[in-house]
């Protein structure tokens, strides 16, 4: 995954040239970004008077089995030495999942081997 461009170029550099009176495309050719870099930098700033970047990824919670966690976290409960394989059977709840995504789902939740 792409890494995002510094604040400072974001805000102060970019934004502040087109503030001052540079086009977009201008400003993106002065500072070494695409154009399109610089219009979607400039529409962030103007909705959301910010041009910090966006939180990337999907939000917690909200994957396969975010809406069977705490069946997950009361089978491990119940039984804490349960294996990877046999909770993926336990879990059959509609949901077919792997039990490495399971392992990496309850580390996520602290539990640790």
């Amino acid at each position: 995954m792409a890494r995002s461009y510094s604040q400072d170029l974001r805000e102060r550099r970019i934004v502040g040239s087109i503030h001052s009176g540079s086009s977009r495309r201008a400003a993106a050719a002065r500072f070494g970004v695409s154009p399109s870099t610089a219009v979607r930098l400039q529409a962030r700033f103007e909705s959301t008077g910010s041009v910090a970047t966006a939180r990337q990824g999907r939000p917690p919670g909200s994957g396969k089995l975010g809406p069977h966690r705490d069946f997950l976290i009361e089978q491990v409960e119940l039984k804490p030495d349960i294996t990877m394989p046999e909770l993926a059977m336990t879990a059959e709840r509609g949901v077919q999942v792997d039990p490495s995504s399971l392992s990496r789902f309850l580390c996520k939740q602290g539990f640790s081997y």
